[in-house]
């Protein structure tokens, strides 16, 4: 073993200079975003690829005003200007039925920080339309996701400000299987199967969500049993699949049962996660937990004690928040404060900071 002594005349080898040079770099860009983020005012405007509408936030100088997006209140400068991006593009993949609003506090978090933050609204699987929720949408958010990417390339507004061979992506719930998707993870319909056939009764918030029924519960539970049907067992995902513009990955409670360990395990791009601890739709033993036991690049970003599926969310509105918690799992816990759940968003803007720049 080397002494202190010793190790201090070693020279700093080429590979450990880039890596100190690397992470010098990205302390340098915290300090400068924590210097200017109570400057900072966060810019909006909407565009599509496609027919698929595309939330952008980023930082602007133009001062913010009140505005109503559907039942939220927002302090935004509407098509404003950017000003101040540090020049990474971050996608985000939302959860089932879900929107950007109900990211906005995450997204304002990182624009704040210097990024542009793109939200494209999954077809089939938003808050207007569930009809492709599960499955169905889970193979094609990927492609929605490099779509968004290229959207962004040619449009006028961002095109020369950001460097889009370093890109991030921020997945929650069922955009975490997003994420990890985009990362190399593998899933198939048949893994679904196999993990709901045996445990469905403890992680039933997952196998029997959405089921409107006791007996409808009771008819999927028995249908993970039979055979699996034609085609289950096509991956989706994996290495070759993979956009390789993807170069970090964040998510909060991501689906992960779906996903095969030895796909997990030879991830190669780095993946932060945030788990809540008491989240009863994604149990952690299943889902978080099974990512990061098995996934070698994936790290802890936070873990909320007493939080549920939802508290990693932006703040509801009470007619929201009220719909919602008649959910199985649906409830917020009190005790998970604005102020907390703004730790992970902090966290969260460290992670990319430290892989996507300079």
């Amino acid at each position: 073993m080397h002494t202190p002594q010793r190790m201090m005349k070693q020279p700093i080898q080429p590979t450990q200079q880039g890596a100190l040079r690397r992470y010098w770099q990205a302390v340098l860009w915290l300090l400068l975003s924590a210097s200017s983020a109570a400057f900072a005012q966060v810019g909006v405007r909407q565009m599509h690829a496609g027919a698929m509408p595309i939330t952008l936030v980023y930082p602007t100088a133009v001062q913010a005003s009140t505005q109503t997006w559907g039942p939220f209140t927002l302090q935004l400068a509407v098509d404003a200007p950017p000003a101040g991006t540090n020049g990474r593009l971050i996608v985000f993949s939302h959860g089932t039925g879900g929107n950007a609003w109900s990211l906005h506090r995450l997204a304002a978090t990182l624009a704040r920080a210097g990024f542009v933050v793109a939200q494209p609204e999954h077809a089939g699987d938003n808050w207007q339309d569930q009809s492709q929720s599960g499955p169905a949408s889970w193979q094609q958010r990927p492609a929605e996701l490099s779509a968004s990417i290229d959207a962004v390339a040619r449009d006028p507004m961002f095109a020369g400000r950001l460097y889009l061979q370093r890109v991030g992506v921020y997945g929650m719930s069922a955009g975490g299987g997003t994420g990890l998707a985009m990362a190399g993870g593998e899933w198939s319909v048949a893994t679904l199967i196999r993990h709901c056939a045996a445990h469905v009764r403890e992680d039933a918030g997952f196998c029997l969500y959405g089921a409107r029924s006791a007996a409808e519960a009771q008819q999927r539970a028995q249908s993970y049993k039979q055979a699996l049907p034609a085609g289950a067992a096509q991956p989706f995902g994996g290495p070759l699949k993979r956009d390789r513009r993807v170069a970090a990955v964040a998510l909060s409670v991501p689906v992960g049962a779906i996903f095969t360990a030895q796909s997990l395990s030879i991830i190669a791009i780095p993946v932060g996660l945030v788990q809540a601890q008491a989240d009863t739709v994604l149990l952690p033993s299943f889902h978080s937990a099974y990512v990061l036991a098995n996934c070698g690049r994936c790290v802890s970003l936070d873990a909320v004690p007493g939080g549920g599926h939802f508290d990693t969310l932006s703040p509801w509105p009470d007619s929201i928040a009220s719909a919602v918690a008649a959910m199985p799992g649906g409830g917020r816990n009190p005790a998970v404060t604005d102020e907390r759940r703004q730790q992970s968003y902090d966290a969260i803007s460290r992670f990319f900071a430290a892989n996507l720049l300079p």
